[in-house]
């Protein structure tokens, strides 16, 4: 017998004035074991005669049976936007609902992951991006108009700091050993405080120039010009015809590299200066084809003084 059905009868029975036992024993005589309790019979008539009339199931006010509803997924979704790095538990104590209410609805409702920000030099501004998409279609420009003649013409300079002595790679300081031998063991090393800075000029044929900065001085404007001067002159031994086809000078946007003198020196020597946006290490061709294997060609080699290491060249 149905809850609503067997209320409806006692409801019934009462208003036809019935006392609690003979409704209980009418229903039970006719339906049997399906007739309800004498407990429940009486129950309902004190509800009966304390005035309900309905024989529904009144609504009982409580927790809902799940904390993540259309309200609670908008209530984490808006605590993420205003603090991307704020934590679940965070989340949990503010939206008041429980941390695993907050880790489904943030991945089954909001498909969302938490991840670490991608390390990069540095952030540009809308002027810079602006300034190195120009500079790239300009150069690519010049490529395509002669790709052959422009790789004749060009010629990159570059500098880097060269140690008395690096570490070897984890590759290089690999050894044998048998399978019942334990690994071998090494300390980890630091690069050595003594060092020198290598300036390198070259094109596709090779390197034109090597220079090594003399200990306790810098590279100012006038050291960059007796550089660019120096370079001019193995232009001329060692390719020739390159200056008077129009050398394209690659460099980066180091201070001397756009000092006044420097620019006044580049047109002296008849340099054309290929365009080089802000913070682009893509157009830095040393720091992928030449310094790495140069270097590691270098590591693991002990050198006393800046004279042993220059000799190595």
């Amino acid at each position: 017998m149905e809850p609503v059905e067997c209320r409806a009868v006692i409801q019934f029975l009462y208003l036809k004035g019935r006392t609690p036992q003979e409704t209980f024993d009418e229903m039970k005589e006719t339906y049997g074991d399906n007739s309800p309790s004498y407990d429940l019979v009486k129950c309902w008539h004190r509800e009966f005669k304390h005035g309900r009339k309905s024989v529904e199931t009144t609504p009982r006010p409580g927790r809902p049976s799940s904390a993540i509803n259309e309200a609670s997924v908008r209530q984490v979704e808006a605590a993420i936007l205003e603090d991307w790095r704020i934590t679940i538990c965070q989340i949990a104590q503010d939206v008041k609902i429980s941390t695993g209410s907050v880790e489904t609805i943030i991945h089954d409702h909001l498909h969302m992951h938490k991840v670490s920000a991608r390390w990069i030099p540095r952030l540009l501004t809308p002027f810079q991006k602006g300034e190195r998409l120009e500079c790239s279609r300009m150069n690519l420009e010049m490529c395509q108009e002669d790709e052959s003649k422009f790789f004749k013409r060009l010629i990159t300079q570059d500098e880097t700091w060269v140690h008395h002595y690096d570490p070897g790679t984890k590759a290089q300081s690999m050894q044998w050993k048998h399978l019942d031998s334990p690994p071998p063991k090494k300390a980890k090393v630091q690069p050595s405080a003594g060092k020198v800075m290598l300036t390198v000029s070259w094109d596709q044929d090779g390197v034109v120039m090597t220079d090594f900065l003399a200990k306790g001085t810098t590279i100012t404007g006038v050291h960059y010009v007796s550089l660019l001067r120096k370079l001019r002159e193995a232009i001329k031994i060692k390719r020739q015809g390159k200056i008077s086809k129009g050398t394209l000078l690659l460099q980066d946007n180091a201070p001397v590299h756009n000092s006044l003198v420097t620019r006044s020196e580049v047109w002296a020597c008849g340099y054309e200066i290929l365009l080089h946006p802000p913070y682009y290490p893509d157009l830095a061709p040393s720091d992928f084809h030449l310094f790495p294997a140069m270097k590691l060609f270098l590591k693991g080699k002990r050198f006393p003084d800046d004279a042993a290491l220059i000799s190595e060249k």
